[in-house]
């Protein structure tokens, strides 16, 4: 767990969290922070910030004062939304029906985070994808492929959830030996209908052109990818990579569904 942002690029920073399966083994979470060209700020996630963290908030945004709002991106991460909500009260909330329901006491704007309003209220500043052919809150609670991902043209950054991972050795030649692979419950996570998987395909086709821009990958569970330490291939690249990897589960998906 880090206790300091780290800034990625122009106007984005990572931080990232700790969160601790059982009580015991340490997935990591994270949580980052834009700076919209108006001057103000998003937060991208909601995560309990350390002290130090929220200082360095503080003095960016003027005690908090000049946050935006605060986007929820992924249905199943929830546990911090009050205390982001209480830290950042004047601030504009969004999460998806999943985030109202956990936290109906929550100060939530109207349009759920996925919604083609709230992507048009940040178009100047970030792009949205949502994957398609999957569901984007599942009914089984172990399921949690699905995410908002979100590009920062700014800083070339892309933030992602579960969706996409970034699996990195540790020491030195991490960024060489890097992998980008999509989350491991797609199986479970494409619709049960004829036509899903190839609307993943198509999707994830237009998120690799998508990315031919991207150089900063902040992935939650596992590790960032940025420019600085990439000594590999390039993100697009690599998202390609994750696509072949999952042929196999799209092609089973396709004898069962069509």
């Amino acid at each position: 767990m880090s206790t300091h942002w780290q800034q990625i690029g122009p106007g984005f920073w990572n931080l990232r969290g700790s969160f601790k399966l059982g009580g015991v083994v340490d997935i990591k979470t994270h949580c980052s922070l834009i700076q919209r060209a108006n001057g103000r700020f998003v937060f991208l996630d909601s995560y309990t910030l350390p002290s130090a963290a929220r200082a360095e908030v503080d003095t960016l945004t003027d005690g908090g004062a000049a946050v935006e709002a605060v986007l929820n991106l992924h249905p199943f991460h929830t546990i911090h939304v009050p205390q982001m909500q209480a830290d950042f009260p004047g601030a504009r909330h969004y999460g998806s029906a999943r985030h109202m329901a956990k936290h109906p006491d929550g100060q939530w704007q109207a349009d759920p985070v996925e919604s083609p309003a709230v992507q048009a209220a940040f178009a100047d500043d970030l792009q949205f994808s949502v994957p398609a052919g999957v569901d984007y809150i599942s009914a089984n609670e172990n399921v949690h492929f699905s995410s908002v991902l979100a590009y920062h043209p700014a800083s070339q950054t892309l933030h992602s959830d579960d969706t996409l991972m970034v699996i990195r050795p540790p020491g030195p030649i991490g960024g060489l030996g890097a992998a980008v692979r999509f989350h491991m419950t797609l199986g479970q996570a494409l619709e049960h209908r004829a036509g899903a998987a190839d609307d993943f395909q198509q999707w994830a086709e237009t998120l690799i052109a998508d990315c031919g821009q991207v150089r900063n990958l902040c992935a939650a569970h596992t590790a960032n990818l940025t420019a600085a330490s990439n000594r590999g291939a390039p993100i697009a690249a690599r998202v390609h990579s994750a696509l072949d990897k999952v042929q196999g589960t799209l092609r089973r998906h396709r004898r069962k569904f069509g």
